[in-house]
């Protein structure tokens, strides 16, 4: 490779968009050609599905650290790692960023959330107290960098164009007083809002409901127009994206099963405003005792 073309893959590079994958992908098929290697034989040798490997050539999904470390194995050197694409500057937990990436391309997403509201449903002022609780302390300026990340990926609620979105919340999201009962009051009515407005789909999964097959932490299902479906589970400090059919259809049933238990849509936006209207009450009280 030229040094001119190594400083044009740095320079696309610094940002993770569609030109920059695409480059990305078309060093890596380089590469692989070079060595006289098919993506199948790639493949075994990373330990990185054949499908995934040609969905990174086209520059339609980005390469994680761990396949740019796998792939420099193969080829040598640290190219890939060195010249992996960033998120454009969006701050946000390291586990995250690759789901990051998905979320901005699927037209389908459904979300089981067991603790918190999800992160695309969090207002301003309870996302401020979810980040100020980490278990790692950060400064102003870090919290307030990922905070605009955060706030910024719910603007594709902003129209109907964007994906349609699924939210299943644990009644313990609702009956967790994150930041007090003002700040719940809104939250829980912001997410009422959404849902009123046709934007999203709420679904509340009730204590009554009892043991569930979503019961060992946060999914993330999604879909894409030309892209097969994923899923991504969560829990403190990791975070994987699943790609593997087997896997992916497993978390799709498994989510179909708790929504069977969870309430209709109009019935848990009737919650969700019973329990804004008793964090109010408690809110007033407190302001006047």
């Amino acid at each position: 490779m030229t040094t001119r073309s190594v400083r044009e893959l740095i320079y696309v590079a610094i940002e993770d968009n569609p030109i920059s994958r695409e480059k990305y992908g078309q060093q890596l098929k380089l590469k692989r050609e070079e060595l006289g290697l098919t993506q199948e034989e790639l493949s075994e040798l990373t330990i990185i599905s054949r499908t995934h490997i040609a969905h990174m050539e086209a520059g339609r999904r980005r390469p994680t650290v761990d396949d740019a470390r796998r792939l420099d194995k193969v080829f040598g050197g640290n190219f890939f790692e060195e010249f992996l694409p960033t998120l454009d500057g969006k701050r946000v937990a390291e586990h995250f960023k690759e789901a990051l990436e998905f979320e901005g391309q699927a037209t389908v997403i459904r979300e089981y959330a067991p603790k918190l509201v999800p992160g695309l449903l969090q207002t301003e002022e309870y996302a401020r107290e979810v980040l100020n609780s980490g278990s790692t302390p950060k400064n102003d300026e870090e919290r307030d960098r990922l905070l605009a990340t955060r706030l910024g990926r719910a603007r594709i609620f902003d129209d109907f164009d964007s994906p349609l979105f699924w939210a299943m919340l644990d009644e313990s999201v609702l009956r967790r007083p994150i930041g007090g009962p003002g700040i719940m009051c809104r939250q829980l009515r912001h997410i009422a809002d959404l849902g009123e407005s046709r934007r999203i789909r709420v679904h509340v999964l009730p204590f009554s409901a009892g043991a569930h097959s979503l019961l060992e932490g946060f999914v993330s299902l999604m879909w894409f127009d030309e892209l097969p479906p994923i899923a991504y589970t969560e829990s403190l400090l990791s975070g994987r994206v699943w790609e593997l059919p087997s896997v992916v259809r497993q978390c799709q049933v498994a989510y179909d099963h708790a929504l069977g238990d969870a309430l209709s849509h109009r019935e848990s936006l009737a919650m969700l405003r019973s329990v804004a209207d008793d964090y109010e009450h408690e809110a007033l009280q407190a302001d006047h005792p």
